[in-house]
């Protein structure tokens, strides 16, 4: 019962995108950042839950929030590939290589792709190791998100905060152990 209700609450924001791109001045841009703070909010999500597992264990929904934040980014990036660069694989390359911050969306993209790939029992058993670079891409997406602002807000700044306590509460843990 409760998987069923996390996965409507992480539904929600694509229904919403749905009502509301409509409405939008400019859909492409309005589904570029909506897309994309939804799938880092939820990727921070998913990180914030080993730090408060001793107050509210939630482990065994982290790996459906994760791959929700992969659907957004999975969304993200088609908005980019379909509507921005209508298809061209030229423009892609030629953005991608032009604008830093696009770059390191795909790095990030990219490894977000490989971790939901394994992210099955099975193969996370035998590819667990590499999902450590989730941290990796926390740091990469944060970025690419402040890079692509003409100007941080306390939205983008509260995003390093948190960023910077995740990291600092896995490398305690990691030299803990």
């Amino acid at each position: 019962m409760r998987r069923v209700l996390l996965f409507i609450l992480l539904v929600l924001p694509f229904i919403y995108l749905i009502i509301t791109v409509q409405d939008a001045n400019d859909p492409i841009k309005y589904i570029f950042t909506y897309t994309g703070l939804t799938s880092l909010i939820l990727l921070i999500g998913s990180l914030c839950i080993s730090p408060f597992k001793k107050i509210y264990n939630l482990l065994r929904y982290r790996r459906m929030i994760g791959l929700f934040s992969f659907f957004y980014a999975f969304l993200h990036f088609m908005n980019f590939y379909i509507l921005d660069a209508e298809l061209s694989l030229n423009f892609v390359l030629k953005e991608t290589l032009d604008k830093p911050f696009i770059y390191l969306g795909m790095i990030s993209f990219f490894i977000l792709f490989l971790m939901a790939l394994t992210s099955t029992k099975k193969l996370f058993a035998k590819f667990n190791k590499w999902h450590k670079f989730v941290y990796i891409v926390l740091i990469l997406v944060v970025i690419h998100e402040s890079m692509a602002q003409k100007v941080l807000s306390s939205l983008e700044y509260s995003f390093i905060v948190v960023t910077t306590i995740l990291l600092g509460y896995r490398l305690y843990n990691y030299k803990k152990a």
